[in-house]
């Protein structure tokens, strides 16, 4: 376990960053359609596609907007060739929801009663390499839920494509993981290997690696403590360095875009699946940074998020998705 309490941050030489698409609503989620054409949710309830300098929207998804609710995550079918299906976690006026959509579409839930708050209530989606779609809760400030199994709050959840528990699932049910305070983002290694940020509350931020069926703390432990019951993390952070989000894996290496630490963490993976020393490029530059993707067209694709009312002053052209080798 790496505790980074004070780092020196540095543009890395020859970084070449470039700006996809601009004066964006707040976007959060995104994924790419088989072409290579990107699609972005705006938490406004927007979806948009991006190809070359076209930027257009696709979908629209009713929500309820608050600090962190609205439409949020979006995962785009392993199967879309054939079904066109788009998957969504989205607010509505009493949960969280999950669906899916054909765009242009209706959306249709797939699973209901995610806790909803204003705060707190996690929001990423990924299909992961076994093929199942996963997704990220906040314990929507009720801490308790996150220990509790029968609660969908506070967890990772695994599930089919129609939104059913996964084969081989830890408790039967839609839970992977849990303990978790509010998970925003997540990816996988070339060794199929599942790492998460984890946002804390007043002292350190984590980054963890998930296994099925493991418990990882929240709300008795915030960062690493003594109980040999919970999972330790493999980083953790002030929370004003980094209060994490988006998680991409790229050249080997966990990037992990800061809100509140307006940077992008980049942490070394080692063989054995555990973590080298962080460091941090962006300090500053682009603002509070939500989601970052390892793009098909070999290069990292970053949205800001400072249009979203949590802290953040907008720069010009804010909110933007910007383009980097990292």
């Amino acid at each position: 376990m790496i505790t980074v309490l004070l780092v020196v941050t540095a543009q890395p030489a020859g970084a070449a960053v470039t700006t996809v698409a601009k004066k964006l609503e707040v976007p959060w989620g995104m994924a790419f359609l088989p072409d290579k054409t990107a699609l972005v949710t705006e938490r406004t309830g927007r979806i948009l596609s991006i190809k070359g300098t076209t930027v257009k929207e696709v979908g629209k998804v009713a929500v309820e907007t608050g600090s962190e609710s609205g439409l949020l995550g979006l995962a785009v079918s392993p199967t879309y060739a054939t079904d066109k299906y788009i998957y969504v976690y989205y607010s509505g006026s009493e949960d969280n929801r999950i669906g899916r959509l054909k765009l242009g579409g209706t959306v249709e839930p797939i699973v209901t009663g995610i806790p909803l708050a204003s705060v707190q209530i996690g929001g990423r989606l990924a299909f992961g390499p076994d093929g199942f779609l996963y997704a990220s809760t906040g314990d929507a400030t009720n801490g308790d839920s996150a220990q509790d199994l029968n609660s969908l709050g506070g967890k990772i959840l695994r599930m089919t494509a129609d939104g059913k528990p996964a084969p081989g699932n830890p408790f039967n049910s839609l839970v992977y993981s849990y303990g978790h305070r509010n998970v925003q983002g997540f990816a996988w290694d070339a060794q199929k290997r599942m790492y998460a940020s984890e946002l804390g509350q007043q002292e350190f931020d984590e980054l963890n690696r998930i296994e099925a069926g493991k418990n990882y703390g929240w709300p008795e432990c915030e960062g690493t403590c003594g109980n040999p019951k919970y999972t330790k993390p493999l980083v953790t952070w002030a929370v004003d360095q980094a209060s994490p989000s988006g998680v991409a894996i790229y050249k080997n290496t966990v990037y992990v875009a800061a809100l509140r630490g307006e940077r992008l963490w980049k942490v070394p993976l080692k063989a054995d699946g555990t973590a080298g020393k962080p460091a941090a490029t962006f300090k500053g530059t682009y603002g509070r940074l939500r989601t970052v993707v390892a793009a098909p067209d070999g290069k990292l694709w970053v949205t800001t998020t400072n249009r979203d009312g949590n802290g953040g002053t907008p720069r010009k052209d804010d909110d933007r998705v910007l383009r980097t080798d990292g």
